[in-house]
């Protein structure tokens, strides 16, 4: 359905397509055709749904078709109810067009998709503060919030790269992304493949999001992939390791693993209620919307916080909730917070608005103490720079995996060796035993063990080098084994995607020496370096999960 003669032909029939079954379910004779639409009245239907989505179409999308097939099915429904229940104009009768009309206003109401004016304007001004000196981007920024230009800026993948090494720099090697100021089709699939990848590693959902969604620029699609990106950002800082000083929250080592076990809003939570304790709050938070409607809990925090930056009236003095709000937002300004909502959006409890909110203010003032008392809670969580390197590189491809569990750290996440089992599910289908398995929450350890033992069982089996290594090490988090062990899973996994692309090789399989041919070719070629790769074992781990990624886009690009 490329144009509108097409759309219409397919509209008519989808009416012949009812009409037939409509005969079938009433059984009874049907009469002649009827009149039946013009082709003006369909195209008038047509032209009258595209002025409802407030931009012109040149072409009749899935979603528009069954739109107006619905909106068709409403006009015969009411044109049989007005004929005192004989059969509707064009031969559908009233009992099937009522089935079809239920049918189909719920089948488009799930792909009619809102946004939200606030959030998009909100977005929008986030990237264009922080993305505002970018060389790349300084042409097309900053955006206006109050159009949809921001869906036109993104289609190139350009922007939505750069956002996200924002949010986790060094995330991309921009070096990889295609910035040059027109792109062919082939570049920018490039840059939404890369994107999307990128996005799953740090954390992002992006499942039913395609490069063609993004090469489109779907609005309800963008924005909300737009919206993750910027909740990683703002919520980078809030875990132990950036602000150790969160160790204030806990008050034994047993509090102490669950804080490190929860999610960066759980931890954002606490905060926020370890603050409100101390001003005297009596209510608890329990999450970013309901709430703080009434910006109680927003005034409090912000006294506790922020006393000298008060003024008169104070917030919990006016009965008006809009006006209690906007003085918590003046307040809030007077702190130097940058404003991710308005008044209208704390009433109305925008959980994506009022998170970015509270998070910002983290970033600004955190309240916690400077001089950490309990040093021996956090005694463990500082890594050699190595370390650092293979737990991310590892985090990262995990969570790109797309399992249903987000990995936030590499040795603290894995000891109960669920998270194992789902990627050993994932990269080799059928081999865990999901009958022997132990789900999460897990209390006793020897169920932990359980499902260690079981991993390393796969381990074996898959041709694994596990000398010395037991399912308790893993419970124990001993890094140096669970590098071991992500190591092996993580080689396994690349050399059965190279392998799947064997006919991009005439039937031979690619190994490791071809990886580093190839990459030592690639690195001569660009006339950069002169070095030159040997062997994988005198290099990190990332250098041959970054060739056989290039290498595996490139196939996939060439094949499509």
């Amino acid at each position: 359905m490329r144009d509108l003669p097409a759309a219409i032909s397919s509209l008519r029939g989808a009416t012949v397509s009812a009409k037939a079954d409509a005969e079938k379910e009433n059984n009874a004779p049907e009469p002649g055709p009827g009149p039946g639409l013009t082709d003006e009245e369909w195209a008038s239907v047509l032209k009258a749904v595209a002025r409802a989505d407030e931009r012109p179409h040149q072409d009749a999308s899935f979603e528009l078709f069954l739109r107006v097939y619905a909106e068709m099915q409403l006009r015969l429904k009411s044109a049989g109810a007005g004929a005192g229940g004989k059969k509707a104009a064009g031969g559908i009768a009233r009992s099937s067009s009522s089935s079809a009309v239920a049918f189909l206003t719920a089948a488009t109401t799930t792909l009619l998709h809102t946004i939200s004016e606030s959030e998009k304007a909100s977005y929008v001004g986030h990237i264009n503060a922080y993305l505002a000196e970018d060389p790349f981007l300084k042409s097309a920024l900053p955006i206006d919030p109050a159009t949809d230009h921001i869906f036109h800026v993104t289609k190139d993948g350009v922007l939505l790269c750069k956002l996200i090494n924002l949010a986790v720099p060094g995330t991309i090697d921009e070096r990889a992304i295609n910035t040059k100021r027109v792109l062919n089709l082939w570049e920018k699939n490039e840059n939404h493949t890369l994107c999307l990848n990128s996005a799953k590693a740090i954390g992002c959902t992006v499942v039913n999001i395609g490069t063609q969604d993004l090469a489109e620029g779907r609005p309800h699609l963008v924005l909300g992939l737009i919206s993750q990106i910027i909740k990683i950002q703002l919520l980078a800082d809030v875990n132990l390791k950036s602000t150790p000083q969160l160790v204030e929250l806990v008050e034994d080592s047993k509090e102490m693993e669950e804080l490190m076990s929860l999610s960066p809003e759980k931890i954002l939570l606490r905060w926020m209620n370890f603050q409100l304790k101390k001003g005297g709050f009596q209510r608890t938070v329990t999450n970013f919307s309901s709430d703080i409607k009434d910006s109680e809990a927003y005034a409090c925090l912000l006294n506790v916080l922020a006393p000298e930056c008060s003024a008169k009236p104070s917030a919990m003095s006016v009965k008006d909730l809009l006006h209690r709000a906007r003085l918590v937002l003046e307040h809030a300004d007077r702190m130097g917070c940058k404003r991710y909502l308005t008044p209208k959006d704390i009433v109305g409890g925008l959980p994506n608005l009022n998170l970015a909110f509270v998070a910002h203010i983290f970033q600004k003032r955190n309240g916690l103490s400077k001089q950490m008392k309990q040093v021996s809670f956090v005694d463990g969580l500082s890594d050699d720079a190595q370390v650092s390197r293979e737990e991310r590189s590892f985090r990262l491809w995990i969570n790109s995996l797309g399992i249903s569990t987000y990995i936030n750290n590499v040795f603290e996440d894995l000891r109960n060796g669920w998270v194992l089992l789902e990627v050993i599910d994932k990269i080799a289908p059928g081999s865990v035993n999901w009958k022997m398995a132990n789900r999460p929450p897990i209390k006793l350890p020897f169920k932990k063990v359980e499902n260690c033992n079981q991993v390393l069982k796969i381990g074996k089996e898959l041709k694994f080098s596990l000398v010395n290594i037991a399912g308790n090490d893993i419970v124990q988090g001993n890094k140096k084994l669970i590098l071991a062990f992500l190591w092996q899973l993580m080689r396994y996994n690349i050399l059965q995607l190279l392998k799947n692309l064997r006919f991009h090789s005439n039937g031979k399989e690619i190994t490791d020496i071809d990886i580093l041919v190839w990459a030592n070719k690639k690195v001569k070629d660009s006339g950069k370096h002169q070095s030159c790769m040997e062997s994988f074992k005198v290099h990190t781990i990332q250098y041959i999960s970054y060739c056989a990624s290039l290498i595996l886009d490139n196939c996939i690009i060439s094949s499509s």
